[in-house]
């Protein structure tokens, strides 16, 4: 579906309260877009804060691991990083959100990732991917829209985790450099933009333990009867700045060059409107199937101060299942 077609049927669907399922890769060549009634049954399924169409059988699944890691080699991540800080120190980009795949061996299958996991947003889609996202894209409801950008992520069992996260200075800049971009893109399609909460900690439980990362909340306020242009408003905020960087077109570039491969649906978006509040997701924290062999994507903002070690042992580091039980 060709993305000026997406952009129209979400419209059309927002004008009408049609209730719609939706997901859009990073390059937006392959947009999908269905009404929450006609998804396919088992083929697509999805748990949005709570919001799910998956109903549970009978079938019991085994909480899954990972169980081996061929990560990029250094050689080459060090390759894609040099090309992005030379851009950085030209001053083409001030943040840019490097990723790489890492081929993994998963000790169970994509159903089971889904339904073992816990995790704000999770989809399914089709056998092809498994999402389990922490991170909100944007959420609506009664005329405000939310955005929740992430930066910032260091090992929780480290001493003095919590303070070392939030004293780091390359993760202030980090954090102060998308804080402005999407306090910026929320301009675009809303008035009265304020940052209502800033630099808060969370915590994410792993099968490797648990990490700690800073979010901050950012609210705009929209005209009413927003939904007749859901499909606009979300191609005004595309890509999501979190996972591109700042400015946007020049950065993309830089990472089409850096990465030499297309994302697809990783660091896209998906989500739901109900009829009339929607909540959507960025789609990270992401294994996808390649022929016979499973990746996981992940990577990590970069900026002037990134030291190139540190970055590449974080792109590993996000490489994990979140904590799981049997079901």
């Amino acid at each position: 579906m060709p993305f000026n077609h997406f952009i129209q049927q979400a419209n059309y669907y927002g004008k009408n309260r049609t209730p719609f399922f939706f997901l859009i890769d990073f390059e937006r060549q392959k947009p999908f877009i269905c009404p929450l009634e006609q998804l396919e049954n088992g083929q697509i399924l999805f748990n949005i804060q709570g919001n799910t169409n998956c109903r549970f059988n009978n079938k019991t699944f085994t909480a899954p691991s990972v169980s081996a890691r061929r990560a990029v080699a250094f050689a080459d991540y060090e390759k894609g990083f040099n090309l992005v800080r030379e851009e950085l120190q030209k001053g083409n980009s001030y943040l840019l959100n490097l990723t790489y795949p890492t081929e993994i061996e998963l000790n169970g299958d994509l159903q089971a990732v889904f339904h073992c996991t816990e995790a704000k947003y999770k989809l399914l889609f089709h056998n092809e991917f498994i999402c389990f996202s922490p991170e909100t894209f944007v959420r609506i409801q009664q005329n405000k829209i939310f955005t929740y950008p992430m930066k910032g992520t260091i090992n929780a069992a480290l001493e003095n985790a919590e303070q070392q996260l939030l004293d780091s200075q390359k993760e202030q800049r980090e954090h102060y450099t998308i804080v402005d971009l999407m306090r910026n893109d929320l301009a675009i399609v809303a008035k009265n933009i304020r940052v209502t909460r800033f630099r808060y900690v969370e915590t994410i439980h792993t099968e490797n333990g648990a990490i700690l990362q800073t979010s901050s909340e950012i609210c705009g306020d929209l005209e009413t009867n927003w939904q007749e242009g859901i499909g606009s408003i979300l191609a005004d905020l595309l890509p999501a700045g979190s996972i591109s960087g700042a400015p946007k077109e020049k950065t993309v570039e830089i990472i089409q060059r850096a990465e030499q491969q297309a994302r697809g649906y990783y660091t896209g978006v998906f989500g739901i409107f109900n009829g009339e509040n929607l909540d959507s997701a960025v789609a990270i924290r992401f294994i996808e199937r390649q022929g016979d062999k499973l990746f996981f994507r992940s990577g990590g903002g970069i900026t002037v101060q990134s030291d190139v070690h540190q970055e590449y042992q974080e792109l590993i580091e996000k490489v994990y299942i979140p904590d799981g039980k049997q079901r």
